[in-house]
Parts: structure tokens; C-alpha cells; sequence
């Protein structure tokens, strides 16, 4: 846990910007981190491409959509990698590096090089749905859906179980609060759409809590109530 001086120290170093030019004229590296839509991230990359500097690392830090998809409007696509960082991000070393058919082989070995300098470890994984970890992830979260659903066990022991039995540092349910409910549902339907498994058809508990507004810790409402 780190100290104030330390919190305060980390605070200092970010700076705000409403203006995209102005955020981005200067950046080595940009990640994307916004809403879980192929529009949304398209048209930003679009704009990115234009104001970023010609030789600055572009990632997205999607966890399922195509990054060739993403980069599709792009003059130069081959610029654009994944780089999806796991929730809760101080906590969690794992950094998944997404290599699309087209990438430049210098984009992912600089973002290779960025991860480990942030303390943290890399994987590479094909433009695939899902990529590795957000399959085996969402799989694991909607059968903890479904077991709540099923009343297999309270959402507190359906976690328990992975925390303590798998030594997860959080349980399924936990982390789909953090995450967001309507992160959770909008991933699970795109790759039940895309893979056409069952496992990642999203189970009813998610959709009505999504309907209802019960998105997780973000509105203190989700699986669980947050102050």
C-alpha cells in the first residue's frame, strides 16, 4: 500500500487535458481506454493518428474487440497494439501485448519494452475475440453469475471460494463490480456473438441488474453495495 507522500508524489506527475491535440503533441505512448465500442475507439484512433506524434507507441487497451478492426480507419494500422492492463491495475502484473496480423514488428516490441518498464509482465497473444485472458476471465465470471442465479451460494462464498480455494487475490463477482456490469455484459455479448459458445451467453441476473442501472461499484450498486 503506498504511503501519502507517495500518493501525493503519483497525483503531481498527472495532468489533465480537455484537448486531445494538446494531451497527445508530445506523447511517446498513448493508451485508449475508452468506452468498450468499435465506433468510439475507431474514430479516436482516426483522430490520434492525426495528432500524436508520427513516431508515439498507439495501444488500446481494449480486453475483446479486434484491434485490426480498431485500426481499420487508420492510414497506418500496422502502428496500433493492444496492450489490455487487468483490474485492479496496481495490483495485477499481468499486461496482455495484442498482435494483430499486420502489426509492426517495432510497435510490439516497444510496447513489450514499456510494460516491463513499468514493473510489469508481458504476454503476447494473437487478434483474436477475447484474446487469451478475457475468455478464460468472462467464462469463469458468468458461471459465478449463473451460480448466484441458480442460488448455488451467497455472492460473499461464491468468491470466498476462488480467493481462498484458488488463491485469487478477488473473487468473480467482486471483480465484475470493479469492472463494471455493463463492461461484463457487453464483452460476454460480443463474444457470444463472435465465438457462438455457450458458455459466454450472458445469463438474465446481468442483464436485468444492467437494466436497472446496477452497474458495480462505479453507481454503489452491482453484486454486492459499495459506500
Amino acid at each position: 500500500k503506498l504511503g501519502e507522500a507517495d500518493v501525493a508524489a503519483a497525483a503531481a506527475r498527472l495532468r489533465a487535458d480537455r484537448d486531445l491535440d494538446s494531451a497527445v503533441r508530445e506523447a511517446d505512448v498513448v493508451i485508449e481506454a475508452v468506452v468498450e465500442d468499435l465506433g468510439a475507439k475507431q474514430r479516436l484512433f482516426a483522430e490520434l493518428e492525426r495528432a500524436a506524434p508520427a513516431d508515439a507507441l498507439l495501444a488500446t487497451n481494449t480486453s475483446s474487440l479486434s484491434v485490426a478492426a480498431i485500426a481499420s480507419g487508420m492510414r497506418r494500422p500496422g502502428r496500433l497494439v493492444g496492450m489490455h492492463f487487468f483490474n485492479p491495475v496496481h495490483a495485477m502484473k499481468l499486461v496482455e501485448v495484442v498482435q494483430p496480423a499486420g502489426a509492426e514488428r517495432a510497435a510490439v516490441d516497444r510496447a513489450l519494452g514499456f510494460v516491463r518498464q513499468l514493473g510489469k509482465e508481458p504476454i503476447v497473444v494473437k487478434d483474436t475475440p477475447g484474446f487469451a485472458s478475457s475468455r478464460l476471465g468472462v467464462a469463469l465470471g458468468l458461471e459465478a453469475i449463473r451460480m448466484l442465479e441458480q442460488g448455488v451460494a451467497s455472492a460473499e462464498d461464491i468468491d470466498k471460494a476462488m480467493e481462498l480455494g484458488y488463491n485469487h487475490p478477488m473473487g468473480p463477482l467482486k471483480l465484475t463490480d470493479l469492472v463494471g456490469l455493463d463492461v461484463r455484459l457487453a464483452i460476454a455479448e460480443y463474444l457470444y456473438r463472435t465465438l457462438e459458445e455457450p458458455q459466454f451467453e450472458p445469463p438474465q441476473i446481468l442483464k436485468n441488474k444492467v437494466a436497472k442501472g446496477e452497474l458495480g461499484k462505479k453507481t454503489g450498486k452491482g453484486f454486492y453495495s459499495w459506500p
